[in-house]
């Protein structure tokens, strides 16, 4: 079994991100079980699954970054009219 690639992960959408890195973090709960019970035969699956989480959380924060980058790119509120609501005073009932 190959080391998976990263741009396997770039495929997935957020919900099959979220999915698989879930799906990954369990794999390794059961191997580390195994490897308390002493049945686990594969000992390189940890590096394999720590990898591909490690790739996974990679992708998502990435696209964490950009959501918030395009976020920060929007065009900022006019400081003018900032002032003026600050300046203006609550009207009473």
């Amino acid at each position: 079994m190959a080391l998976p690639k990263v741009a396997d992960a770039r495929k997935l959408n957020d919900e099959e991100l979220a999915a698989e890195i879930l799906n990954a973090k369990k794999k390794l709960f059961e191997l580390r079980l195994q490897k308390a019970t002493r049945q686990l035969e594969k000992t390189h699956e940890f590096k394999h699954i720590r990898h591909w989480v490690a790739q996974l959380l990679t992708v998502e924060r990435e696209r964490e970054l950009a959501a918030e980058g395009t976020a920060a790119d929007s065009p900022a509120p006019d400081p003018e009219s900032l002032s003026e609501q600050e300046s203006t005073p609550p009207e009473e009932e």
